[in-house]
């Protein structure tokens, strides 16, 4: 069930958005705006499709905009792991389900961030035949680059027992985001900021914030691993996919070691970098990431 109050951000996210089971029970929510081409756009953590409003509202008078909550975030049920299993394999599930639904089975593009990334080219590893073109922003469709560790922030919440209590008991998680993710000064006003915490209100709905952390896959054995490197192992079959990627310069987690490994495995990729913009890139430059991505879809 959704427990926040949306109605101080219906300015900013206007749209009612429709819910799907997505099994046992468990409610997706998703937003299905527009006509044309569809758009599928993944968020990731801790965001929600809250960070897609820009887009959506750019985008969806000449294509169909759907837009995902992941189950435990925005506005999709937050159930406990009894009723759902929080790692990768479920949420290209969930994925699966929500495209069969809607009828979705060519011509789509994936417009991809952060967790979104992965869990998106998962689909797209499975689903080649779908894909019509890609948009990335600061996100990664492999693990760990060479030279890259993963950021102490995130390393702490990932190895240390201890940090449920300042994630889940404090939102430390999403209000360090908050304060790190946009780095041009002014663009996260306050009711941006408390529209992204506004999913996260309590221990229990803060569960997918700390669970998506400690699915991050590092080294064998770990429960995701083995998807992650099926589709690192099988990027390249996309190199002849038209390919956007628009970058956060100053994103301390999707670094340059990632864009690098982008522009590596897929060169044909066309690049836009935003140097003064942070993880949440979409915050930073959506005033010049939106005419590139009108211009890219209409060639």
């Amino acid at each position: 069930m959704v427990t926040f109050d949306i109605t101080p951000y219906r300015e900013l996210y206007p749209w009612q958005g429709q819910r799907l089971d997505v099994g046992n029970g468990v409610n997706l929510h998703y937003l299905d705006e527009g006509q044309g081409d569809p758009l599928v756009m993944l968020h990731g953590n801790p965001t929600w499709s809250f960070y897609w409003r820009n887009l959506v509202r750019g985008l969806s008078g000449t294509h169909r905009t759907i837009v995902p909550d992941h189950v435990g975030c925005g506005l999709s049920d937050k159930p406990g792991d009894d009723r759902y299993e929080y790692v990768l394999e479920r949420r290209v599930k969930d994925l699966e389900a929500l495209l069969d639904h809607l009828g979705l089975t060519k011509d789509l593009t994936l417009v991809l961030h952060d967790w979104g990334g992965m869990i998106g080219m998962a689909f797209a590893t499975r689903h080649p035949e779908r894909i019509k073109r890609l948009i990335i922003l600061n996100t990664a469709g492999f693990g760990l680059p060479p030279g890259r560790k993963l950021p102490w922030q995130i390393s702490v919440v990932r190895h240390l027992p201890f940090f449920a209590l300042p994630v889940r008991g404090f939102n430390a998680f999403s209000r360090g985001a908050n304060l790190t993710c946009s780095t041009k000064p002014g663009r996260m006003t306050q009711t941006v900021k408390q529209a992204y915490l506004a999913p996260y209100d309590s221990w229990e709905n803060r569960i997918a914030v700390q669970r998506f952390v400690e699915d991050i896959p590092l080294k064998p054995g770990d429960r995701s691993w083995a998807m992650v490197k099926e589709v690192s192992d099988r990027l390249e079959q996309f190199a002849k996919v038209p390919l956007l990627i628009c970058w956060g310069g100053k994103d301390f987690v999707f670094d340059d070691h990632f864009l690098a490994e982008w522009r590596r495995r897929l060169p044909n990729a066309e690049v836009h970098t935003f140097p003064d913009a942070g993880h949440y890139v979409l915050e930073d430059a959506h005033e010049e990431i939106l005419p590139l991505v009108r211009e890219f879809l209409g060639r």
